[in-house]
C-alpha cells in the first residue's frame, strides 16, 4: 500500500500524490464489485474477510494521503496523531490478509478446531499491536509534526523507533506468509483459469509489498547507525507500495470482471453463431424473431433459440430420415468426425425439407406428431448453425448422399 507518512517536499510530493490515489480508486471498485455478495452472504467468513480487507485498504490510503494527515492532525490538536491511526489501520489490514488466507484455505464448511484457533490468534496478536501502538504513541515525545518523512525523522526517538518497527514487522510478517500461502495456491489443481489469473496478481502483489518493507526498515537502520539511505523510504516505498496495492485490487476484480465478461462474451458469440440457422428458418416461415432493443442478450439469445426450435417443429413433417442417414454416412465417408457428421447430415436434411415445404405450401401443417423425432435437431442447433457457414462441405454431403437415389431413379 502507499504510505505518505514519508513524501520527499512539496513539489515532488504533489506529483506523487496523483498516483498515490490510483490504488484507491482501484480498490474502491473492487470494493464495489464485491459489495453486493458480501451483503447477501454476509455470514460467510470468506467474503467478510474480503470486504474487511479492501475496506481496510481504502481507509488507509484515504487517511494516509498528506493532506488527510495535516487535516486530521489539525482536527485533533495532536501533532502527529495520523502515524499511530495510519499504522492501526495498516495493521488491521494485515490480520485481514491472514483472515482472508484462513478463510481461503480452509473453506465455509470447516469449522474445525485448528481454524477456530488460527482466527483467534490473529485477531488477538495484531489487536495487541494496535493496542502496543496507541501506548507507544502515548510515552513518545514527537512535538514536530512530520507530513512527509516521519519514519526517518524520528527513527531514533525512543518509543517512536519502536513503534515504526513494530509496525513494519507486522507488516512484513502478514505480507511473508500471505504471498507464500497464495504462491502454493496456485500450483493447486482444478483451479478456475480467472481465480488461477487473480491469485497470480494478488501473489505478485503481495511479493512486491515486501520490498515497501524492505525500503522502510534499510531506511529506518540506516538512521539508526548514523547513515543516510532516506530516499529508500521517500522514492522507493511509496511507488512498490502503489505498485502491490494496484496489484492486489486488481486480483479481486480479475475473477469477477472476467468471469461476467467471458459470460457476456459466450452470449453474444452463441447468438451470432446462430444466425446462418436462424436466415434459414426466417426464409422457411417467413417470420423472425421478436426484437426488443433494450433486451438483454440472454434474452435475445433465448428468442432466438426458441424461434429456431418452434420453426423446426412446423418443418418436421418434411423431414427425409432416410436423407439424413445417407448424409451422415456420406460425412463419415468424406472424412468427418462423428459429432460434426451429424451436423452435416441434419443441414442437409433441414435445407431439404425447406425446399419440400416451397414446392407444397399445402401440406404445411401444425401438427408436428405426424413427422419423424426433432429431438437431436432440437439439441444440435448450435451445430447445425455452425456447419451452415460451410456451404462447399454442405454440398458435397449432399451430392454423394443423393448420388444413388438419383442413379436408381435413372
Amino acid at each position: 500500500m502507499t504510505y505518505a507518512l514519508d513524501l520527499p517536499g512539496p513539489d515532488l510530493s504533489r506529483g506523487l500524490y496523483i498516483s498515490f490515489w490510483l490504488p484507491t480508486v482501484v480498490l474502491t471498485v473492487a470494493l464495489a464489485i464485491k459489495l453486493p455478495s458480501i451483503i447477501k452472504m454476509w455470514r460467510d467468513p470468506l467474503l467478510r474477510a474480503v470486504g474487511g480487507l479492501l475496506l481496510f485498504a481504502c481507509a488507509v490510503f484515504v487517511f494516509a494521503a498528506p493532506k488527510t494527515i495535516a487535516w486530521t492532525n489539525r482536527v485533533t490538536g495532536v501533532p502527529n496523531i495520523s502515524a499511530p491511526w495510519v499504522y492501526s489501520l495498516l495493521t488491521a489490514l494485515c490480520a485481514s490478509w491472514l483472515l482472508l488466507i484462513i478463510a481461503w484455505r480452509n473453506g465455509l464448511s470447516d469449522r474445525s478446531a485448528a481454524t477456530r484457533h488460527a482466527t483467534r490468534w490473529v485477531v488477538s496478536v495484531y489487536a495487541g499491536v494496535v493496542i502496543a501502538l496507541w501506548v507507544l504513541f502515548a510515552l513518545a515525545d514527537v512535538p514536530v509534526e512530520r507530513l512527509q518523512d516521519l519514519d526517518t525523522y524520528y527513527a531514533t526517538t525512543p518509543f517512536m523507533r519502536e513503534e515504526i518497527l513494530l509496525y513494519l514487522v507486522a507488516h512484513t510478517v502478514a505480507c511473508t506468509i500471505t504471498a507464500r500461502l497464495i504462491w502454493n495456491w496456485i500450483r493447486t489443481d482444478g483451479l478456475d483459469a480467472w481465480l488461477r489469473w487473480g491469485l497470480r496478481f494478488l501473489g505478485v502483489g503481495y511479493a512486491t509489498n515486501l520490498l515497501f518493507d524492505a525500503s522502510k526498515l534499510s531506511a529506518v537502520g540506516a538512521r539508526w547507525t548514523g547513515h543516510d539511505l532516506d530516499w529508500l523510504s521517500t522514492y522507493l516505498a511509496p511507488s512498490a507500495a502503489c505498485v502491490s496495492a494496484t496489484l492486489v485490487a486488481v486480483g479481486f476484480i480479475i475473477p469477477h470482471a472476467g468471469q461476467y465478461l467471458a459470460e457476456r462474451w459466450r452470449v453474444r458469440v452463441s447468438h451470432w453463431q446462430l444466425r446462418p440457422l436462424y436466415l434459414l428458418m426466417r426464409t422457411a416461415t417467413g417470420n423472425r424473431e421478436p426484437f426488443t432493443p433494450r433486451s438483454t442478450g440472454e434474452l435475445r439469445l433465448i428468442r432466438r433459440e426458441t424461434f429456431i426450435r418452434d420453426a423446426l417443429l412446423q418443418l418436421s413433417r418434411h423431414l427425409d430420415e432416410g436423407l439424413r442417414t445417407r448424409s451422415y454416412a456420406a460425412a463419415l465417408a468424406l472424412g468427418s468426425d462423428p459429432g460434426r457428421a451429424e451436423a452435416l447430415a441434419a443441414a442437409v436434411t433441414i435445407q431439404d425439407a425447406v425446399e419440400t415445404r416451397k414446392r407444397s405450401p399445402e401440406t404445411d401443417g401444425t401438427a408436428a406428431s405426424s413427422g419423424p423425432d426433432t429431438t437431436y435437431l432440437l439439441q444440435k442447433i448450435q451445430a447445425v448453425s455452425r456447419v451452415l457457414r460451410h456451404p462447399d462441405d454442405i454440398e458435397a454431403v449432399r451430392a454423394r448422399a443423393t448420388a444413388p437415389a438419383e442413379s436408381a431413379r435413372a
